[in-house]
């Protein structure tokens, strides 16, 4: 089973903490969705036998497409492509752009799966941020989505410089009185570049304070397994039955295609990526060609990668699937993690414990060959 990744890249106004390939610019929006049918039809080969058991409309902001735009996309996909009868098929949206009638037709267009990027439910945030929507807009479009949606899953960011512990709680208070079945929760990553960089480097805003965002991380965790939800993976809480296929996906290691300007693409052996720029993108596309990088994975790269997403996720590395050598070197580097608890080996797995989860990076990176 597989998955594919549609990439579109506009935005309604550039967040300051964002470092993904988009534009505010609407100007090349119809040629972009063209291409995008177009390279569909390109890469119908990408992933075959195997068939297609979600798809994912990420960004930029998905829902500034219209509806014809996504369902046109969603037909493309299954004419080219052995697409599941119960295929997960998610649409990022912004709560400005949830309307009656958009809900409506993304449901009728196949939409199944909604991904709203709430980030915080206080205004001061919202406006700190640089975000469309204000806070009465993330209540009312989130009661709104739920006429429509059962599968919802919302974005929230913690370890911001004005976060205190008692706004991120109503943050988590909040979407637990929504009944909200999935939570994706990041800590603010400063991201070179963005403006958010520019404004902490010119002393126009505070920076990030590593101890609160671990004190708030730890808080997260506690109330979110108090609620009944599974941390499947670092940043992602779901209820018993609700959590991402897309995303799983990739964390187990299943093939992905990517489709637009710089989606990313991943067969098990090779990776590939497109060119993040719009129009280099639209001209190469138009010509039939697919303007992209690739690489080949060797066996070290795949190791490593596979260290990387597993220890991220509840089921951590499963030793079983590794050589003698591999597993013999891996449980050499993890002993003093384990020694301090930072790691747990049971049912020839190695799982991060909870405080392991605030050093997850460097502890994968430790374990690499």
């Amino acid at each position: 089973m597989a998955g594919i990744y549609i990439h579109i890249p506009f935005c309604r106004q550039a967040c300051h903490y964002c470092n993904f390939h988009f534009t505010t610019s609407l100007r090349y929006k119809n040629e972009l969705f063209t291409s995008l049918l177009k390279e569909i039809g390109l890469q119908k080969d990408y992933l075959q036998p195997e068939p297609v058991e979600t798809i994912y409309f990420g960004g930029g902001t998905p829902s500034l497409g219209t509806i014809d735009e996504i369902h046109s996309i969603i037909l493309k996909i299954q004419s080219c492509f052995t697409v599941s009868q119960n295929a997960e098929i998610t649409l990022e949206a912004n709560p400005d752009d949830i309307t009656e009638d958009k809900l409506a037709g993304w449901k009728e267009a196949g939409i199944n799966r909604l991904s709203i990027g709430i980030q915080s439910f206080f205004e001061e945030d919202l406006l700190w941020m640089n975000r469309a929507h204000n806070a009465k807009q993330a209540i009312d479009n989130l009661e709104l989505a739920k006429k429509y949606f059962d599968n919802i899953t919302i974005d929230l960011i913690y370890g911001t410089p004005a976060l205190t512990n008692e706004k991120w709680k109503k943050n988590i208070e909040t979407a637990i009185s929504l009944n909200i079945p999935h939570l994706s929760c990041y800590a603010l990553t400063v991201e070179p570049k963005t403006p958010l960089d520019k404004l902490i480097k010119h002393q126009k805003s505070a920076g990030v304070n590593p101890d609160k965002q671990s004190e708030q991380f730890l808080l997260l965790m506690q109330w979110l397994e108090e609620a009944g939800y599974e941390h499947y993976e670092i940043s992602n809480f779901a209820k018993p039955g609700w959590r991402s296929r897309h995303n799983s996906s990739y964390w187990s290691g299943k093939k992905y295609l990517g489709i637009g300007p710089s989606a990313h693409s991943f067969n098990k052996t090779t990776r590939q990526w497109n060119i993040a720029n719009n129009n280099i993108y639209i001209e190469s596309i138009n010509k039939g060609e697919i303007p992209f990088e690739k690489e080949v994975l060797t066996r070290e790269q795949q190791l490593n990668e596979y260290i990387m997403i597993a220890l991220r996720t509840s089921e951590g590395i499963d030793l079983g699937s590794l050589t003698n050598d591999e597993v013999a070197n891996i449980l050499k580097k993890s002993k003093r993690y384990i020694d301090t608890l930072l790691l747990k080996q049971g049912n020839n797995h190695l799982v991060l414990t909870r405080e392991g989860k605030l050093l997850a990076d460097g502890i994968a990176a430790d374990l690499f060959c």
